[in-house]
């Protein structure tokens, strides 16, 4: 058994001091570290699963923020969502399929990993812990839902707006962002045109109109949205209130 000093004890997690997830009890925190693997960190940019590969693991991000996309054959991609602190990662291709889509690291990032096999027991083990894991998944579902509508139903502005709100109450919500309507991202504008399917082109206009209309300020290394309230009735964004997310 790991000492409780030890750091990299689940009972330890630095998700436990994070407000907006739901602390593990002592004894699901003992079983978690049971099963998970280690740790390791990942340098900006790095992948942490690649597209097709049949991947042995599972991880949970314990700080960092990732992007999640698909690649077509010509080399263009569809950035279809964004994972922050207490996300589980490759769940969608946990049943012994190969992953269809990759993660990478859009931040200095530190995981923890499980074994995929694992999971299996942890569902006959620990009904709650699989109920989490099924919520896990229900919630990215929803947040995949609202990226369709984006690029589906929303104009050009409303896609930058919505998508500037939803990364700073989702950075709020998960410790990476303070208080306030700031979060430091170093988010490129391709990125942004990769998430929202727009032109580079498009994305940079639009980005400049909004800067010039005080709605949304996307710079470089930080995004800002001066009046968040006018900004989320303008795109009817519901600001998180959905309680404590679990995590594994």
């Amino acid at each position: 058994m790991l000492d409780v000093a030890d750091p990299h004890n689940c009972v330890h997690c630095p998700l436990q001091e994070c407000e907006a997830l739901r602390p593990l009890d002592e004894a699901q925190a003992h079983y978690i570290n049971s099963i998970k693997k280690g740790e390791f960190l990942v340098a900006r940019g790095e992948s942490l699963l690649t597209e097709a590969e049949n991947g042995r693991h599972l991880y949970t991000i314990l700080e960092g923020v990732f992007i999640r996309f698909r690649s077509l054959e010509d080399g263009r991609r569809q950035i279809v969502n964004f994972m922050f602190p207490g996300d589980l990662v490759g769940l969608q291709a946990a049943f012994d399929n190969p992953a269809n889509h990759s993660v990478e690291a859009l931040t200095p990032a530190r995981v923890c990993f499980f074994d995929r096999a694992d999971f299996v027991k942890l569902i006959q083990d620990s009904p709650l812990l699989g109920y989490d894991v099924t919520w896990l998944a229900a919630k990215e579902e929803t947040a995949l839902e609202n990226h369709i509508v984006s690029l589906g139903q929303r104009s050009a502005r409303e896609r930058v707006i919505f998508l500037a709100i939803w990364l700073i109450d989702r950075a709020r919500a998960t410790g990476v962002a303070a208080e306030g309507n700031k979060l430091a991202l170093s988010l490129t504008q391709s990125q942004v045109a990769d998430m929202l399917g727009l032109s580079l082109v498009h994305t940079n206009r639009t980005m400049r109109a909004l800067h010039l209309d005080g709605l949304v300020e996307w710079g470089q290394k930080e995004i800002c949205i001066p009046n968040m309230d006018a900004a989320a009735d303008l795109v009817g964004f519901s600001r998180s209130g959905e309680g404590q997310r679990p995590y594994i």
